[in-house]
């Protein structure tokens, strides 16, 4: 399309690139497992020649898989996956590295979705998705983007549904790796990453002492099973709400107290919603909360608060208190607290996950390109999961950097696990 090479970036401030590269090689530090997969790409060049688009929260972690891209040979264009997560002194480091970055802490809906058709402007081989917009976006309204596209890959359980609905319906033009699936992700970067994050950016936009505290963990996913581990462990009451009853059963089991929202919401001091679906916490729900209640979302959307129903409850009753705290006005006596405007409150408010857990998330998003390059022809138009073998070769690369060892089955247990003959 006219214009694609004059629009190369579009940021905040390009004079933040020194504080952000410091804290690029900060993150770096705690990222071993890319390391070792940017040298070997360095060598190999398994993504010569492609053309990657990023949707992406920009942060320092990201910015380590964006230069881990390019050192395999691709041209990695980034742009934001959520319009509060950018972190303008990164996007500003990238730039100056010579990489590609629309994305503006901050930015309004209309801006950012300007921000992905820049990026698709590109003409992509492969997209590291963060939700499926950029993904729905092709399907959608760039259609000329599917001569060019090889496949995708998805970084979240949001995306990773929505790409499986349109795989349902037909519509899916190329293959796509759920990345979220991998073992090496899902079970630490959901549960330990978002775990520590979400509290993380709580603490830092409240100040507020959680022991003693009711804390209301809304779905018990991976995401969910870390809030409410991390929440119990600061002295916190912890009540699970579920719509899943293997789930359900599995919090009560760990100790939890389970039930409705509908009682919940009486009883809640602080509100959490990791359930990737829409108004979980509803307009019957703000009526019963209690003066002071705290709301807050560590899903990809922010559709799992109702904040239309919310803003029309309180009307002009509204104030900011400090930075990502708003209060809202419900009744003469009542006042509900949303937090970072109900987005993900991780990177709203906080830095996102740690590194070292995005480190194995990342691994598995640039592992999963250099697959999608040698398979593609190879591939239907449907969803995969990353191949196991790359999923043990990143939990080796891990256990290596942390110095464990482990053992390998022998030639006499390997027979015996593939056998049915030897028994009792």
């Amino acid at each position: 399309m006219a214009g694609v090479e004059q629009l190369r970036y579009d940021i905040a401030d390009r004079s933040l690139a020194d504080d952000g590269r410091r804290r690029i090689a900060w993150a770096a530090r705690e990222m071993p497992v890319i390391r070792l997969i940017r040298e070997r790409f360095e060598q190999e060049q398994p993504l010569a020649g492609m053309r990657i688009v990023a949707c992406v929260h920009v942060t320092t972690e990201t910015a380590n898989l964006a230069l881990t891209l390019r050192a395999g040979g691709a041209e990695a264009i980034i742009c934001a996956s959520n319009p509060l997560s950018t972190q303008d002194d990164v996007a500003a480091a990238l730039v100056d590295e010579g990489i590609a970055v629309f994305a503006i802490k901050g930015e309004d809906s209309t801006t950012y979705y300007r921000h992905i058709h820049a990026a698709l402007d590109h003409q992509p081989n492969i997209v590291i998705d963060d939700g499926a917009d950029v993904v729905s976006t092709i399907h959608r309204d760039r259609r000329d983007a599917l001569n060019t596209m090889i496949g995708a890959t998805e970084e979240t359980t949001t995306g990773v549904v929505r790409m499986r609905a349109m795989e349902r319906e037909g519509i899916l033009a190329f293959p796509v790796i759920a990345v979220n699936d991998a073992e090496t992700k899902h079970f630490f970067d959901n549960r330990y990453g978002t775990g520590q994050s979400t509290l993380d950016g709580i603490l830092r936009s409240t100040n507020i002492l959680l022991a003693g505290k009711v804390v209301v963990v809304a779905g018990y996913g991976w995401c969910g099973k870390g809030i409410a581990m991390r929440a119990k462990g600061m002295g916190a009451r912890v009540i699970v709400t579920e719509v899943n009853p293997t789930r359900a059963l599995e919090a009560a089991m760990d100790g939890f107290a389970v039930t409705t929202m509908a009682r919940a919401s009486a009883i809640g001091d602080l509100f959490v919603t990791v359930t990737g679906n829409i108004n979980v916490i509803d307009s019957d729900d703000f009526g019963r909360m209690k003066d002071g209640a705290i709301v807050a979302n560590s899903g990809h959307f922010n559709s799992e608060i109702n904040m239309a129903a919310l803003a029309e409850m309180a009307g002009e009753g509204r104030r900011i208190l400090r930075p990502f705290v708003e209060e809202y006005q419900v009744a003469a006596d009542r006042r509900i607290v949303v937090l970072g405007d109900g987005r993900l409150i991780n990177l709203a408010a906080a830095e996102g996950h740690p590194a070292s857990v995005m480190d194995m998330s990342f691994a598995n998003q640039a592992l999963a390109c250099s697959y999608l390059v040698a398979s593609a022809h190879e591939l239907e138009k449907r969803v995969y999961l990353v191949p196991t073998e790359i999923d043990q070769q990143i939990a080796r690369l891990k256990l290596h950097s942390m110095g464990i060892e482990i053992d390998e089955l022998t030639d006499e247990q390997m027979v015996y696990m593939s056998s049915w003959e030897q028994g009792t």
